[in-house]
């Protein structure tokens, strides 16, 4: 999935909903770095996580 995001982005994680929308930072490989509104700068692996894209907000 990592490769499908690019900064800018928003998107949500899975598993954590309280986090709110966040936003793409950076792509380096399988590492993804979402600045989400509610938990601030996360680094996710796209391995593991796979961030829900959200379009139209």
């Amino acid at each position: 999935m990592g490769s499908l995001l690019e900064p800018g982005m928003l998107v949500r994680h899975p598993d954590q909903a309280d986090w709110g929308l966040g936003q793409v930072q950076s792509v380096v490989g399988a590492r993804v770095t979402v600045n989400f509104e509610h938990a601030g700068k996360v680094v996710i692996d796209s391995k593991r996580i796979f961030l829900v894209p959200v379009f139209g907000h």
